[in-house]
């Protein structure tokens, strides 16, 4: 229901934006609706390859490793090998969500996977070395990283808080 009430929320917000750009001018929104069009064909083959390989991946993880590494029992060592995972995972939000989907479907507890995907949010090494490090000072880095760090862990212990209750 909430993803429904959601998926309403952005469709009205699309059409207010619509609407905007055709106040401006129908060449606002003809151009509007180009650009549009064509970053939906950039993304649609990503998301659907994405969403096919988390399905695939659910059911080609083995449920026993998934289980005693990322489960519900898998504790500390659980959320620091799910931290270890988020920050090795390079790719986009297709990527980094469709593993965070898969390991919840091959029984991953929901605190291992906000732990990795918190850390593949703020920490992705790949990101680091491709984005970060060229453009800012290595020190600026190192100091975002460290920071950055306690937040996988401090996501999980949250989850479990909120799941116990």
């Amino acid at each position: 229901m909430i993803v429904l009430g959601f998926t309403i929320f952005l469709g009205a917000i699309a059409v207010c934006l619509s609407l905007l750009a055709l106040k401006r001018g129908r060449p606002v929104f003809v151009t509007s609706l180009e650009d549009a069009k064509g970053q939906f064909l950039h993304l649609l083959p990503r998301l659907l390859i994405g969403i096919l390989g988390s399905g695939f991946l659910a059911h080609l993880l083995p449920k026993e490793l998934v289980l005693a590494w990322f489960g519900p029992k898998s504790g500390m060592l659980g959320t620091a090998l799910a931290t270890l995972a988020g920050a090795l995972t390079p790719g986009g939000p297709v990527v980094g969500y469709a593993i965070g989907a898969a390991a919840l479907k091959a029984g991953a507890d929901y605190a291992q996977v906000v732990a990795y995907v918190t850390a593949w949010s703020l920490l992705t090494f790949n990101r680091i070395l491709t984005w970060e490090l060229p453009s800012m000072p290595a020190r600026l880095v190192l100091v975002r990283a460290i920071v950055s760090l306690p937040f996988p862990f401090l996501a999980a212990f949250i989850t479990v808080l909120i799941k116990s209750n």
